[in-house]
Order: structure tokens, then sequence, then C-alpha cells
């Protein structure tokens, strides 16, 4: 249990101590810095610990934000400082200076806390203040400050502001106007409950799974029912985070279930009504696929330009001041985050057009609108790449390079190209990536299943993806690398599976885009999480992208197309397999001891 040291004479008619004990602390009295160090050392080092002035007045909101918050080691508000077990020593070196220094003593006009919080700032300790906005937390010196304080305390709604707080600060058009007004209140239904965000990610991703079985039926009940149960599980999608923000129920298990499961929902529900379609006599496999690897490729688009800018320095170009000065006039901010097909858009299209027609046109308008908003955010990216005159940093270039995903191939060809490329110009890395790409997912798509030209490609994307890789990715459109290899081998599988011309093949490439999928969503939040890339092993084990690459263009020139399809089902499981094991284990670890929590609070997906 967490423990909280409330410093100084109680003051008659305080709640302090009784709101600390609502936030699970097991509350201790110390008269002055004496009595606090000692009763800081008896504390075990594996529980938090906070030190709050008894004369501390405020919402029990801006407590909760400055005492609870999982994922800061160290925090503090006016008057109450916290330390999680990582940061203990910081916090019981401060506490020994002051008591030393010999100014802590119950008489004290200023407070022991804000002192403690003081000497963390000069020994150089990332402290985190929370934003309270119009929260009160403050430690009056008199009684008339006192009356102020409570007069402020009573004139605004903890609740409502609490509620307000648990919704992004930025999100898209649908999820702000027609999922965020009502979903809060479950949120909240949920926290009073007891239900973990957890518990809730989890049902959205039933929800969701029930939803792509509804769509597999192929009938138009099915279809009705598979839209109203999408939106269901998307609200549940938004309760989550709210429930987290709203109860400060962060944690890493929880960040990595929430991202991957809306991944998985999403692309189990493309699957569900190409099965749908497939009943009712039209093949859309190829167009499930498709949106799949489209919007794979635009989150690997997006995650590869932020890491490239996450810390670079000179980062300003026109293009961007031009961004910001449109988002300054109202109507346009929200036209362009609809333009990009956010999440809750996206959703709500599917699901609308699942229920009201027929899962081609669906799917036709899915690829029409993600093409059009990859086309609007990567040509504004470009442009700001091209403007900007930022110098990026060695952590940018390797998490390109951890993104790039290459393998044991593509890593000892670049070795012996090193030297020649560091003669070639600055575009050389995108430029070949692309060319490469292009040639290998054109050439299995002009010439015959079977033939030994997609083979020979991709031995020539083996080396032009390698010379792409053979100097740091610290090039203007450098981040372009990762989004080009990622297409080159999505497409390439599915358009080798759809020259097959067998029944299976397309589900069969599905499966296998989809694990591949989740290894490269899974080394993104690895990276995110400042937690490295997957092993070096399980890269080398699953080939990397050209290897994957290589092999599938070998096997549709050695196999017969039955036997095509059923080596892609096989490196579907395998695959799989592999990357689900080593995944689950990381993230289980990860949580266990404690790892930063990297939640999503603005950027729709």
């Amino acid at each position: 249990m967490p423990t909280a040291i409330l410093t100084g004479q109680p003051v008659p008619g305080s709640s302090i101590e009784s709101e600390l004990r609502s936030l699970g602390f097991d509350v201790h009295l110390a008269l002055g810095a004496a009595d606090t160090e000692t009763l800081l050392a008896r504390v075990p080092g594996e529980h938090r610990v906070a030190v709050v002035d008894a004369r501390f007045v405020g919402h029990p909101h801006a407590l909760r934000l400055g005492l609870t918050d999982p994922r800061f080691p160290l925090a503090a508000i006016p008057g109450a400082v916290t330390a999680q077990p990582a940061a203990r020593q910081a916090l019981t070196r401060a506490m020994a200076r002051e008591n030393s220094a010999g100014g802590g003593t119950a008489l004290a006009v200023d407070s022991l806390a804000d002192r403690i919080t003081a000497a963390l700032d000069a020994d150089g300790a990332d402290v985190h203040r929370p934003e309270l906005g119009s929260l009160v937390a403050a430690v009056p010196a008199d009684p008339q400050a006192r009356n102020e304080a409570r007069q402020a305390v009573a004139a605004v709604d903890d609740e409502a502001v609490r509620l307000k707080s648990a919704v992004k600060a930025r999100d898209g058009f649908v999820t702000t106007f027609f999922i965020s007004p009502y979903s809060r209140y479950i949120a909240r239904w949920c926290a009073r409950r007891g239900l973990t965000p957890n518990q809730v990610t989890t049902a959205s991703l039933i929800t969701a799974l029930i939803a792509a079985g509804c769509a597999a039926t192929g009938t138009r009940g099915g279809f009705v029912a598979a839209g109203v149960l999408l939106i269901a599980s998307f609200v549940l999608d938004c309760t989550d985070g709210q429930l987290a923000r709203y109860s400060l129920q962060y944690s890493t298990l929880g960040a990595w279930l929430d991202a991957t499961f809306d991944r998985a929902k999403e692309y189990a529900y493309y699957a569900g009504l190409a099965l749908g379609a497939a009943r009712g006599g039209d093949d859309v496999w190829a167009l499930a696929l498709g949106a799949m690897v489209l919007q794979t490729c635009r989150h690997v688009v997006d995650f590869s330009f932020n890491e490239a800018n996450h810390d670079a320095s000179a980062n300003t170009s026109p293009t961007a001041a031009l961004s910001d000065k449109l988002d300054s006039v109202g109507w346009t901010v929200w036209v362009r985050r609809m333009i990009v097909l956010p999440i809750g858009e996206r959703w709500a299209m599917i699901a609308v057009l699942t229920a009201l027609t027929t899962p081609r046109i669906t799917f036709y308008a899915l690829l029409i609108g993600c093409a059009f908003s990859a086309t609007y955010t990567t040509a504004g990216r470009v442009l700001r790449s091209l403007t900007r005159r930022a110098t990026r940093t060695d952590r940018a270039a390797k998490a390109l390079a951890d993104l790039a995903d290459s393998g044991p191939l593509a890593e000892a060809v670049a070795r012996g190209l090193r030297s020649t490329a560091r003669r070639l110009p600055g575009f050389t890395a995108p430029a070949v990536a692309l060319l490469g790409g292009a040639a290998v997912v054109a050439t299995a798509a002009l010439t015959d299943f079977g033939g030994p030209w997609p083979l020979v490609a991709a031995l020539a994307y083996l080396l032009t993806s390698s010379l792409a890789v053979a100097r740091p990715l610290k090039g203007a459109l450098d981040w372009l690398v990762p989004p080009f290899f990622r297409a080159a081998e999505y497409l390439t599988v599915l358009v080798l599976a759809a020259r097959a011309d067998v029944n299976g093949a397309l589900p069969a490439a599905f499966g296998l885009v989809a694990a591949v999928a989740y290894h490269h969503y899974d080394t993104v939040y690895r990276i995110r999480g400042d937690a490295g890339a997957p092993p070096q092993w399980l890269v080398r084990t699953i080939g990397g992208h050209e290897g994957r690459t290589l092999v599938i263009c070998a096997l549709a020139v050695l196999l017969t197309a039955t036997q095509f399809k059923l080596a892609l089902t096989v490196l579907a499981v395998a695959v799989a397999l592999v990357v689900l094991v080593e995944s689950i284990r990381f993230w289980v670890a990860a949580h266990k001891v404690g790892a930063p929590a990297v939640h999503d609070e603005g950027e729709p997906a």
C-alpha cells in the first residue's frame, strides 16, 4: 500500500487525511522534517511514498493527478510531492538535505513538501508537474488565505473537470462529437464498479470479433448487426482510454493491448467482410488484403516520420508554419482531421457501408478514402522534410533502421556497400528503396505465375534494399525507406497470391501479411516505449523484409499454385507463432518490472 506522510500541525476541519485515504494511501503524521525523514526511512522501498503538507487545500482530483499517476517516478503539485520506488533514493537525499539544513520545522512558513520539490529540481531530477487547469492546489499561510482557497475549491466542479480531462485533448471529429460526449460517462460507470481499462479493452476486442463473425454470415441481417457491433466496439475502444485517464490506471500492458487490439479488430473485420462476400459469391479477398496493406503502410509513414523528427534540431519549415496557421482557424482544424480519415471516421464509414451496401462497395470506399488521406499526409510531410533545415540524431537513425526490419541478407550485403553508399547523393536511400520495391511488385504482376522473373527481381530488391540502409538514415527523406519496404513486401505477397489464381491463396496471403504486420507494429510500440527494437534473433528467424520477399518469390517459382497456397499458410502460422510468443513474453515481462507506459494522448490512429 502506498504511504502518505502528512507534515506539520493538523488544521482543524481539514479533510486532507480522509482524501489521501480515499486515494489508497496509508497516512502517517509527522510534525517536522526530522519526523518526516524518520517515517520516510520506515516505508518499504517497493512502495510509493508521498509527503503532503497538512495545510493543503485543493480538489481531490488535483491530489490524484499529483500523487497517483503511475507513469512518472517523481511528481509534485503545490504542497505535495511523491516518488515511486525507482525514485526513492532521490527523494530520500532531498529530504535528508532539508532536515540537515535545519529549516524544516512545524513553525516554518513555507511548505516542507515544496522545499523537497525544490531540492529535487536542484539535483536535476525529472519532477513531473501535472497541468491542473482550473483545479486548486495550495498551501495557505494564514486563515484568510485558507478561506479564499476553500472558496476557490467550491467554485470549481471537481468531477466535471475530471470527466473532461478523461477525453483526449486532440481527437477526430466523429470521436469528439459523437462518441466522447457519452463514452466518458461509461468510463465513470466502469471506474465506480472497479473495472479496469484492460477489461474494457478486451470487451472491445470481443465485440469487434463478434461483429466480424456477423459480417462473415453474408446475410443482410448479419451485415447490419456487424455495423452496429463495430460502432459499439469503437465506443468501448474510446472508453478504455478515458477510463485510464479518469482513474489514472495507466500500465505498460494496457498501452500495448490498446494499440495492438485496435489493429487486430480492424483487420479481423476485413477478414469477416471478405468471408461474408464469399458466401454471396463475390471474391473480395484481394480488396481486403489491399485495404490492410494500405492502412498498415499509412501507419508506417506516420511512425517513421515521427521517429525521424522526434528529437531533430532546427525542426521548422514554411510548410509547418502554414499548417500551424490553418490550425488557428476553427473550421479548418476539423476538416484537416477528417481528411486524414482517423479511426473514428474510418470505422463509422465501414460500419454504415457494411449495414447499407455490400462488402465490395465498402472496400472500394475504404481504399479510395485511405489512398486520398495517405496522399495528403505523405505529401505534406515530404514538403516539410524538403523545406526544413533539420539535423537528425543518431537515435532517429537507429529508430529508422529498426523500423526498416532488415534481415541478415541485407545486413551482410550492406556492409560491403558502405563505402559506395557514402559517395552517393543524399536522396539515394529512399530512391533505391522505391525503385527496388516497385520493380519486384511490377515483375510479379506482369509476368506469368511460376516464371523465374519475380525471383530475379527479388534478388535485385535484395541489392537495392541493402544499398538503402548501407549508411545511417539521416537524410531529409530517409524516413520513407521503411514505408517503401513495407509496401514492397506486402504487395509482392498480394500480387503473387492473386496471380496464383487458386482458391484459398489470397486468404493465406492475408494471414501472412497480418502476421508480419503485427511484427512491424510491435517494433513501433517497443521503440515508442524506449524499450528498443525486437531482439536480433527474432528478426533473423523470420528473415527480415528482404529475406521474406526472396523466399515468397522463390516459392512462387518452385511450387505449383496449390503448393504455393499451402506454403503461404504454413509461413503465416509459423511467423505468427514466433512473433506472438516473443511479443507476449516481452510485454508481460515489461509490465511486471514496471516499465513506463506510453499512451497515445492525441494522435488519431
